[in-house]
């Protein structure tokens, strides 16, 4: 969710029981109180913490640390049970415990090492991909896991050490497909529009071959409701055919509850529709006894979409092989979704989150995701957020946590209301970073947060506390870039704002007017402020002259990882995303070369050989890069 550049702001408003902020302080460091009718409305979503919260809440510790309780029994994940009493044992493992005191109270410990899994002295370049624009002479309208793993192949083949990705969670499997990779319908399973037909296991050659599906990636944009309706009619003749299905269903039975909440939700949703408020009563209760007898005559569509989820693994885990791949985890998801019908106890009803006014958006941002109730989180043994952040990091290494500000505070907006009319609402930080570094640490994964925005003092070091990387963009920094920290990811641009390419031709500020983002003086002050990064560039220089350049800055970064994006490379000019123009084709813009292509263009090599070059001067870069493991189950 980027929007403006990092700006600190200066100390912590006070709040109240509910966690509430009675103010707040702009990018400019002025302080606006919260209007009472708004903190009174936040005070009736939230509703009264219980009160004996701090009694039966999750510890979260660390060895070494003091316990909340003076003595107790716990019984650890492998079994073992342990007495304690003062501080936790040095030794103690790590993991999601159970812990009983003598009064009887019976809570969850989460037992963290309190930093995130990076390898020691490691660094690397990567590049960044929005997947579904990166097509390939057999994908079906839209970039698919075969062209990720083409994408990793290529950046293996440079040199490069990760690959960051869009975020490939699933949306409603309805014919209306949800283009946002930012509001999807679960952060817990993946999308599989992103599946290659022809390496499912059983498809047949007339389906492996389907010029049909082909053909779809003629268009200029992508049509992603063709595209799913014609991989759908496929996917379900392929499952119906199917002959054997224990490997299928072993997998299954491994992925419990959620799988089942999953499939269960896309099967009604195919009835009744994506929203599962718009559904008959009866269905909103995932355990009620409607969604039962529902799932007892449905069988069969239940088990098509868990099966489409264990084939998008198969083919996951082949893309990933062998690199470090950093996937994206939202901030939210879709309120009609799955993970809002199977947490909807957890989530706050009646707003939803968004950003305060700024100087870039006089009216602040609505984007639309319910958010989680703070304590409602913690009397769920934080189940929902540790479910989200190990989903994401499975199998391939790394996480760039979107709007990492939101693991410290949020801002609500009231749906009566407008995103001006909203509040911050605090979250308990340090055990949502605890998590992160625990489960980092199981799943050998790097995180990264994107802190970009108005972030109040404590956030950065928080992250750095925990090993999280924070997040440089050239666009936005005014210190050189051999200047930012090691501790970063560092890039030029994001999905968000303009490629260099688009800025340097004026075509991104040409855009941006036709679609009333701003007055003209506003937004030719934004393109020179940018332009000012590249204030060594000839103004007779190429657009290829100013990729170049870009990334000669952004390659004397001391940053543990340099990322560059695919556009950039390739001198695209719109960017994939522009915020509040709804009526442009936002994520729906396919890159121009196919990723055959990839490896024999000239600006992709030259953009690598920048990067490699200034990673390593002195000595050749690593050739293979740190590889995540799957999570364990726990």
């Amino acid at each position: 969710m980027t929007s403006t550049p990092a700006t600190p702001a200066t100390p912590k408003p006070t709040m109240d029981d509910w966690g509430i902020d009675a103010s707040w302080l702009d990018a400019l460091d002025e302080e606006h109180a919260v209007a009472e009718e708004t903190i009174a409305t936040m005070r009736q979503v939230i509703g009264k913490p219980p009160a004996d919260l701090l009694e039966t809440a999750p510890i979260v510790a660390r060895p070494g640390d003091p316990l909340e309780v003076a003595e107790a029994e716990i019984t650890c994940e492998d079994g073992e049970i342990r007495h304690v009493a003062g501080n936790l044992p040095e030794d103690f493992p790590l993991g999601y415990h159970r812990l009983r005191t003598p009064d009887g109270h019976d809570r969850r410990l989460i037992v963290s090492p309190g930093r995130c899994w990076l390898p020691e002295g490691w660094r690397a370049w990567g590049w960044a991909v929005q997947l579904y624009a990166t097509r390939g002479r057999g994908s079906w309208g839209i970039g698919d896991l075969a062209d990720l793993r083409a994408v990793r192949e290529l950046a293996q083949s440079e040199g490069a050490g990760f690959v960051l990705v869009n975020p490939l969670h699933a949306v409603a499997p309805t014919p209306e497909q949800e283009a946002s990779p930012y509001l999807p319908a679960t952060r817990r399973f993946r999308n599989p529009i992103y599946l290659r037909i022809s390496e499912i296991p059983g498809v047949e050659v007339r389906d492996a071959e389907d010029t049909t599906g082909r053909a779809l990636s003629e268009g200029d944009l992508i049509d992603r409701d063709a595209v799913w309706a014609h991989k759908r009619r496929v996917l379900r003749r392929v499952f119906d055919a199917r002959s054997d299905e224990s490997a299928f269903r072993d997998w299954w039975w491994h992925q419990g509850q959620s799988l089942m909440d999953w499939a269960t939700w896309c099967a009604i949703a195919d009835v009744h529709g994506p929203d599962w408020h718009s559904w008959p009563a009866e269905l909103w209760d995932p355990r009620g006894s409607a969604v039962a007898d529902f799932v007892a005559g449905a069988e069969t569509e239940v088990a098509f979409h868990a099966w489409l989820q264990w084939v998008v693994d198969l083919q996951l885990r082949t893309a990933t092989e062998g690199i470090t791949v950093i996937q994206d985890l939202p901030i939210g998801v879709a309120g009609g979704g799955a993970d809002a019908w199977a947490w909807q106890d957890v989530l706050a009803d009646g707003v939803s989150v968004g950003a305060p006014p700024d100087a870039f958006n006089s009216l602040g941002q609505d984007w639309g995701s319910p958010p989680l109730v703070p304590w409602r989180l913690q009397a769920a043994d934080y189940e929902p957020f540790i479910q989200s952040i190990r989903a994401t990091m499975a199998g391939a290494g790394g996480l760039r946590v979107d709007h990492v500000m939101g693991l410290f505070r949020l801002w609500w907006v009231p749906s009566a209301g407008s995103a001006a009319d909203g509040a911050y609402v605090r979250y308990p930080s340090e055990d949502l970073l605890d998590i992160v570094a625990l489960e980092s640490h199981r799943a050998e994964a790097i995180v990264v947060g994107e802190d970009l925005g108005t972030v109040e003092d404590g956030v950065r070091e928080a992250m750095a506390e925990h090993g999280i990387l924070s997040y440089k963009l050239l666009w936005f920094e005014d210190d050189d870039p051999a200047q930012w920290p090691a501790e970063a990811m560092a890039a030029i641009t994001t999905h968000d704002l303009p490629t260099v390419t688009g800025l340097w031709t004026g075509s991104d500020l040409t855009e941006q007017r036709e679609h009333g983002l701003g007055s003209d003086e506003e937004l030719e002050r934004g393109r020179a402020s940018l332009l000012e990064h590249l204030s060594g560039v000839p103004a007779d220089a190429s657009p290829a002259d100013a990729v170049q350049a870009a990334h000669r800055s952004l390659a004397t970064a001391p940053s543990t990882l340099l990322s560059a994006t695919l556009d950039d490379a390739l001198a695209v000019e719109r960017r994939p995303n522009m915020p509040g123009a709804n009526e442009r084709p936002n994520w729906c813009l396919p890159l121009p070369v196919p990723v055959e292509e990839l490896a024999a263009h000239a600006g992709v090599q030259a953009v690598a050989a920048v990067l490699a070059g200034g990673l390593h001067p002195e000595r050749p870069q690593k050739k293979k890069a740190p590889k995540g493991k799957a999570a364990k189950k726990k």
